[in-house]
């Protein structure tokens, strides 16, 4: 006599970049042990993606990872996570007034949401008629990526300029040469840098507000956690 088949609950998300609703079912044990090896192996490339196939699967192919802001794919990731392991979790944060201690916080994971400051934007003027109209990074692209490395910024950046406006003409990325960018980005000065830097610093996150207290000095804090990783342990 054949086991019987178990049924596998559905449920609903919207996505952050678009509103488009999708529907997906939480992970199944044999793809949370593929995972959780993945992670344990510490290869960045075979985490992402292992994360890249369970997403895939668990909305039923509907959502291409490869194609999707990174912020779209980390919304995804934390709602499976939360139908598939559990809605709450508790990871240690630093208290920001000692900068030293750490104390548990446990978090609901449906009040995480993927917020826009509000004067973000994907169109950056570096002069009164030069504008770069940017492409949110996509999840291979954030890998390795320390925003606050210079170097990392200049590769990010080459990756995600989708367009180029200058005056009525405008310059595609497809139509753009690597050298030609590259002279263009080397010829910026600080302050157009900068300007560039505050779309990725400023772009659409995951962020929550904790509170947490620090055991030692019995001082409440209100700290923001940003990324995925912030709500993992």
């Amino acid at each position: 006599m054949a086991l019987p088949k178990l049924e596998t609950p559905t449920y609903e998300l919207e996505l952050p970049s678009t509103g488009e609703k999708v529907k997906y079912r939480p992970f199944l044990v044999k793809e949370q042990k593929i995972l959780m090896l993945a992670q344990e192996s510490d290869n960045d490339a075979q985490t992402f993606e292992m994360m890249s196939q369970l997403i895939n699967s668990c909305t039923f192919n509907k959502i291409n990872v490869s194609q999707s802001p990174v912020f779209d794919v980390e919304y995804i990731f934390l709602k499976l996570r939360a139908k598939s392991v559990g809605e709450t979790t508790t990871i240690n944060v630093l208290c920001p007034d000692d900068n030293v201690t750490y104390a548990s916080v446990k978090i609901n994971i449906d009040e995480i949401d993927v917020q826009m400051i509000d004067e973000h934007t994907n169109e950056v003027y570096i002069t009164d008629n030069i504008k770069l109209t940017m492409n949110y990074p996509l999840l291979n692209d954030m890998k390795g990526v320390e925003l606050g490395n210079t170097q990392h910024i200049f590769n990010l950046l080459k990756k995600c300029i989708g367009q180029i406006q200058h005056g009525d003409e405008i310059h595609n990325r497809v139509d753009i040469q690597d050298k030609e960018l590259d002279e263009f980005i080397d010829n910026l000065n600080t302050e157009q840098f900068e300007k560039i830097v505050n779309f990725f610093n400023t772009m659409p996150k995951l962020r929550h507000v904790v509170t947490v207290n620090n055991p030692k000095t019995k001082k409440e804090s209100q700290v923001i956690l940003e990324g995925l990783e912030s709500f993992l342990e």
